[in-house]
């Protein structure tokens, strides 16, 4: 087995939770569930400024890649950050850059 594939296949389960993260308004949002346990849609809204549309969109991406939790909950649904897996998310990036950089 080539001994370069081996980190590069690990880090592909990793790659969906980097594209979450490649929009502002993404970043924004992580960092606002971060200080609360959890939030509606709605609180978001009126902390970034942006169309409910917009910011329901974007809280479904990043619960399908696995940084955010849903929870259904009447009369709101409540989100919450998913800290077990941007621990996760951070030890995949540790690797990769520890891989890239080491001594050829």
């Amino acid at each position: 087995m080539n001994v370069l594939a081996e980190p590069i296949k690990e880090g592909l389960d990793a790659a969906p939770r980097f594209a979450a993260l490649a929009h502002p308004a993404r970043l924004k949002i992580l960092r606002h569930l971060a200080c609360r346990d959890a939030c509606c849609c709605k609180d978001v809204v009126e902390r970034l400024d942006l169309a409910q549309s917009t910011v329901s969109q974007h809280l479904k991406i990043l619960v399908e890649a696995g940084l955010v939790t849903y929870r259904p909950e009447r009369p709101r649904s409540r989100y919450a950050l998913d800290r077990a897996a941007l621990t996760e998310l951070s030890r995949d990036l540790d690797d990769l850059v520890r891989f890239c950089c080491a001594p050829r």
